[in-house]
């Protein structure tokens, strides 16, 4: 595990450790209240929940006051303007959430924990009533993150512990923006509220890939619109994607050469030393790739620290089908209601189905009957 996060995170380290999902107070109160066996997680996210909420100001309220730091309500009035073009532009709600403000005095409001088999790229699953199961457990203090992390790693797991500067409760609770976020360039900070605003609009339980590629892709798109495709912000932010899809790729093949090896009739002791050797070629073809971007260090630490199973699979998490949804938004004319409502039918089938559906409405190809009609 790496033992933090940069204060300049990249979008890919924003990814890999993003975002819980777990902290609605009436799941918490609930499971908390009936003897349930993890009382004690469920009552550190209350205790977390709660001390946002007295945190939080409204942030009308505060664009009202005279001595307010300009940096502040620079950053304040952007997320308005971006809320608002969500709503306008993205139909995405604007039901209350990010309405508010909390200066949470930290970098990271919740850490979250990913693991992975020594020998698997499996996801350990955290399971929770009416979420289903997820991909990574969120804590609201990093030393129990850790010592969760500690756990499973006495366990045989990979693991990897990420520091998150914003969360979503999928529009249970009005979700405040938080200091952690306004961190961030101003770019990074719309992105964000984008992506929690796409949670809102549409979550799908026990599917972490379908909606958090779903989430990016309705970010990514958001992005275009917001910036203007011949701004040069715009410009910066093509090259910066450029360099993430190629990045990601590079995660991509390896990934699959580490699944071959994993899942070959060898002893546990060759795949322990091909593992190795397969992260080795790992790093050595990132420096190659970093040379071509002409020296670019956006991924160096997420490369140079405790680099294993689990980064892969959280990586794997928010990435793989975005390329599906955006193909599925280019089929709804990038009408954004159209492909919500065709997302949601997507979301309603089975998983195999699903998959298959995704795959085809997203791709140039021909689609199957049964998932053509999800278009109409």
């Amino acid at each position: 595990m790496r033992a933090s996060l940069s204060a300049n995170i990249t979008s890919v380290q924003r990814a890999t450790a993003r975002y819980i999902h777990t902290t609605s107070l009436g799941v918490v109160v609930l499971f908390a209240l009936s003897g349930c066996t993890s009382c004690g997680y469920y009552l550190q996210a209350a205790g977390g929940q709660f001390e946002i909420w007295q945190r939080q100001q409204s942030i009308d309220r505060l664009l009202a006051q005279h001595d307010l730091p300009a940096a502040l309500r620079s950053k304040l009035e952007l997320v308005v303007k971006a809320r608002q073009f969500a709503a306008s532009q993205l139909a995405l709600p604007d039901h209350g959430s990010y309405h508010s403000y909390a200066d949470i005095g930290r970098d990271y409001v919740v850490w979250n924990v990913i693991a992975a088999p020594e020998l698997s790229l499996t996801a350990h699953p955290s399971c929770y009533p009416m979420l289903g199961c997820l991909d990574y457990r969120g804590f609201f203090k990093q030393a129990n993150a850790r010592l969760y992390a500690t756990t499973l790693q006495a366990r045989g797991f990979d693991t990897f512990v990420g520091g998150v500067a914003a969360y979503s409760t999928l529009g249970w609770l009005h979700d405040p923006l938080l200091s952690s976020v306004l961190r961030w360039d101003s770019q990074r900070v719309v992105d964000t509220v984008f992506h929690e605003l796409a949670h809102q609009r549409l979550y799908i339980a026990g599917d972490t890939t379908f909606n958090e590629s779903f989430a990016s892709a309705v970010a990514h798109a958001g992005m275009a619109l917001w910036l203007g495709p011949q701004s040069p912000p715009y410009q910066r932010y093509v090259r910066e994607q450029a360099r993430e899809t190629a990045f990601i790729a590079l995660l991509r093949d390896y990934r699959e050469r580490l699944a071959a090896t994993f899942a070959a009739p060898l002893p546990a002791s060759h795949k322990r030393a091909e593992k190795a050797r397969l992260y080795g070629a790992l790093r050595s073809a990132y420096g190659e790739l970093k040379a071509r971007w002409g020296g670019a260090n956006a991924y160096d630490q997420w490369m140079d620290n405790d680099l294993n199973n689990a980064k892969l699979v959280s990586l794997a998490a928010y990435h793989d089908d975005i390329a599906a949804f955006n193909g599925v938004l280019t089929r709804c004319a990038r009408d954004f209601a159209q492909f919500y409502r065709v997302v949601a039918r997507l979301g309603a089938l089975a998983v195999p189905a699903r998959r298959r559906c995704l795959a085809q409405l997203g791709a140039a190809g021909q689609v199957e009957p049964a998932c053509l009609t999800l278009l109409h």
